[in-house]
């Protein structure tokens, strides 16, 4: 009777527990958000080795249109630049009259270098077409001159583009100091990010706004994270990075591999870094508008 009675309970413990509760790895059961968070910054160097960076440059190359062609490559980095205005079109429209069948199955990969500077300093330069498209931010305001779309001219980011470029390239990640940034973490469960069982942390921000990372059970790094949703045909989308390839590159661990995930899109896009350097010299200068 008694082998009966556990037998059921075992049974509906089975129907109320989340499958996924149960695949976790039994030497991390009773972890608190706080204490995956803890042991997550040790994965990625720990607080002493980020406190000690102060700038950091990615090198590298990103995907655009993969597989596609040069008018969906403009596509995209229209999406990605913020641009939607009818010139934009018009030019991805003249491009796409241009191309042979030969050009359109090519992968598109772009040359870009990212340089990060404290607090909130950003600068991209992306190699599109022979022609170098740049993009300043400031920690406040940014700027960003396309000449692939023979837009030349120094153009102020938007108010949709300041509010998504807002800690977006924070050297650290948001798990770094977070109760210091005024955010709050919860533990949602655990899901599967690439075959391997991961923790869904749920972070709310200062301001209020919610964002979710996922921290690999084994290796205890952001293996996954939530990023700045992407207005996209008319709506917006949410946008994962899945990260992946972990380097260590002077005490800290940096994600190599990069690939962006639009909620209703097949395609991923990825970066690939194939030079990381910490601590580079970087004037102020680089990060503010430039002399027209």
């Amino acid at each position: 009777m008694r082998s009966r009675r556990r037998r059921v309970l075992l049974g509906l413990l089975t129907v109320c527990v989340p499958a996924a509760l149960w695949a976790a790895d039994a030497r991390a059961a009773g972890l608190t958000a706080e204490q995956i968070v803890e042991k997550h910054v040790a994965a990625r160097g720990g607080l002493a080795a980020w406190h000690a960076v102060q700038t950091m440059s990615w090198a590298g190359k990103m995907d655009a249109g993969v597989g596609d062609s040069v008018a969906r490559s403009q596509n995209y980095l229209a999406q990605t630049w913020g641009s939607k205005s009818p010139k934009v079109r018009a030019a991805m429209v003249a491009a796409a009259k241009t191309e042979s069948p030969k050009e359109a199955p090519k992968q598109v990969q772009l040359p870009f270098v990212l340089e990060m500077k404290r607090p909130g300093k950003s600068r991209i330069e992306l190699e599109f077409t022979g022609k170098t498209a740049i993009q300043v931010y400031d920690g406040k305001e940014g700027w960003l001159k396309r000449p692939y779309l023979n837009r030349n001219d120094w153009e102020p980011f938007s108010a949709e583009q300041a509010k998504a470029s807002a800690g977006k390239w924070d050297m650290d990640g948001p798990l770094i100091d977070y109760a210091a940034k005024g955010t709050k973490v919860a533990l949602e469960g655990v899901e599967k990010v690439d075959a391997r069982d991961a923790w869904k942390l749920k972070l709310t921000l200062k301001d209020g706004a919610v964002q979710h990372v996922w921290i690999d059970q084994k290796s205890f790094l952001d293996v996954k994270v939530e990023g700045t949703p992407r207005r996209m045909d008319g709506k917006m989308h949410t946008v994962w990075i899945m990260q992946s390839d972990f380097r260590s590159v002077q005490g800290v661990k940096v994600p190599f591999e990069l690939e962006t995930v639009v909620e209703g899109y097949p395609d991923r896009h990825r970066m690939q870094l194939e030079k990381v350097a910490v601590n580079p010299k970087l004037d102020d200068s680089r990060f503010v508008k430039p002399a027209a």
